[in-house]
């Protein structure tokens, strides 16, 4: 199947969040005057990078993720993520790396590519220190990875966000529709992934049992050391009976 890559959108700079592992901010235009920021985990094991929820760079964000290591690792954690504009930047990495593809059962993908490792709880992971989470009952194949450092990273796709507010990637339509749908909560339940994924609610009681402190989702901005207890009061409100 052919494919053409799309082109890169404006994004931010690498940041490291903690030792050798990254987050940067983009955005993805879902149509016309319609653009919405996204953001791509970075993880590094020894000089083999895993990118988690990819965005194209530009040639210098290239030049800057090139510095890091040797991207290895493709990881797509969530089905449902950006809707229609899903995965649409994993064919470029694949491509211009060689890098292995990491998805879930049950998930199909854009540009022809098939999953060289599927993650499954207890199964083989991209890195040694990580863990995975599967909801059972989503529509669409989503999962959850744990990093086993500094206490606990919770890495998201988009069940679980923390936009707080629109950011400088956001077009001011798209500001104001996602802020009337809600989306701009911090510790989020995605709001349309729950809409049409339609979890059981009792999922999010295992999500809050797993062993984390900080969230790095794909939809806002990381959330360091209190996430575990952010989660755990946005669950006790929206959750409630």
């Amino acid at each position: 199947m052919s494919y053409d890559f799309p082109s890169a959108t404006p994004h931010g700079e690498i940041v490291e969040i903690f030792p050798d592992v990254f987050h940067l901010t983009g955005s993805v235009d879902m149509m016309p005057g319609m653009r919405i920021s996204r953001a791509m985990t970075i993880l590094r094991e020894g000089t083999s990078l895993t990118l988690i929820s990819p965005i194209r760079l530009s040639t210098e964000g290239l030049t800057a993720l090139d510095a890091l290591g040797r991207v290895e690792n493709i990881v797509k954690l969530g089905a449902y993520h950006l809707g229609a504009q899903n995965g649409l930047d994993d064919p470029f990495y694949v491509d211009r790396y060689g890098a292995k593809y990491w998805a879930l059962e049950g998930m199909e993908h854009q540009g022809g590519l098939t999953t060289d490792h599927l993650l499954q709880v207890d199964g083989e992971m991209p890195l040694a220190d990580l863990s995975f989470f599967r909801y059972e009952t989503s529509n669409l194949p989503e999962g959850l990875f744990v990093l086993n450092r500094e206490g606990g990273i919770l890495i998201s796709a988009d069940s679980l966000q923390n936009w707080t507010e629109p950011d400088a990637f956001f077009s001011d339509i798209a500001a104001e529709r996602m802020g009337q749908a809600g989306f701009f909560k911090p510790a989020n339940i995605g709001p349309e992934w729950m809409r049409f994924c339609a979890p059981d609610p009792n999922e999010f009681q295992r999500v809050a049992a797993l062993p984390f402190r900080h969230l790095l989702p794909s939809h806002g901005t990381p959330l360091l050391d209190h996430a575990k207890e952010a989660l755990a009061e946005t669950l006790a409100k929206t959750l409630a009976p």
